[in-house]
């Protein structure tokens, strides 16, 4: 068990963008339009402005302020290292031909949604209840990996979206068996429409919040253990003094897009943002 906690950790460690080990992929490859996300257009394959030549952002400490705050909310999963390192083997888009950035651009999107689908097997494999899955989860896991260390033309010519239907089938009978043994488990609102929604205090305990739609929606207060987040829209959702603990499949970009407190209780594989207040 010791062994199984630690390789889940060494796997989750490599699930974070490291901007070190990455030639600032997301920073060109990605487009982006102005809006209250971004101050400026940007076209895909385009270097920000903001790009250093080291590939480190010029702003990053004022994002927000600079009004980027799109920037501060994504994260690559570790697709950045990983196509930058391993599917280029260290080679800088910038000094190579124009051949090479054009497919570096391409691939990384599509190793940054395998590896998303890595982070979800990943926590998957931790749910004691989804025992019964763990066999099937741990091959899914180890396919996903083999696909995110293709080379550049197998990567641009996967069907990823086939790969992606076979592991939610995994991820729903986990989440599923997860959420089985909560006692009182309120209806799932999975891909419901709660934006802007009066949630203060909700008993939402082992409820599907799938593909929901939270944008705005006051969870101040509400009880979230063991609730499946995964793919909701937590846009500036109010998650003040909300208790997260054991919600799974939520993602530190999901809680980046919120709102919260100190009062917050996060699942121990999370890191409280640093734009939440300090107030207890």
């Amino acid at each position: 068990m010791l062994n199984t906690m630690r390789e889940q950790g060494d796997r989750r460690a490599e699930l974070r963008g490291d901007c070190a080990r990455c030639f600032g992929l997301c920073c060109v490859a990605l487009p982006f339009t102005a809006s209250a996300d971004f101050a400026v257009d940007k076209g895909a394959g385009t270097p920000c402005r903001n790009l250093r030549d080291d590939h480190r952002c010029g702003i990053h400490t004022r994002l927000r302020r600079e009004g980027f705050t799109g920037c501060t909310v994504y994260d690559c999963f570790g697709a950045g290292q990983k196509v930058s390192q391993v599917t280029f083997g260290g080679q800088d888009w910038r000094t190579g031909p124009p051949d090479r950035a054009r497919r570096m651009f391409e691939v990384f999107p599509v190793v940054r949604r395998l590896h998303e689908l890595l982070w979800y097997l990943t926590e998957a494999l931790t749910l004691p209840a989804a025992r019964p899955v763990h066999p099937a989860l741990r091959r899914a896991l180890e396919k996903t990996e083999r696909l995110t260390r293709q080379g550049p033309g197998e990567l641009a010519a996967l069907d990823e979206g086939a790969h992606r239907q076979d592991v939610n089938v995994l991820l729903l009978r986990a989440s599923e068996l997860a959420r089985a043994g909560v006692r009182g488990r309120r209806r799932d609102r999975r891909n419901a429409d709660l934006m802007g929604a009066r949630l203060r205090g909700a008993d939402l305990r082992g409820v599907s919040l799938r593909g929901a739609c939270l944008i705005a929606a006051d969870l101040t207060g509400a009880d979230l253990r063991g609730a499946d987040l995964i793919g909701a829209d937590l846009r500036d959702t109010d998650l003040t003094d909300a208790d997260l603990t054991g919600a799974f499949f939520l993602t530190q970009p999901q809680l980046d897009a919120a709102r919260g407190s100190a009062g917050t209780r996060l699942p121990g594989s999370l890191t409280r943002p640093a734009h939440w207040t300090a107030e207890a």
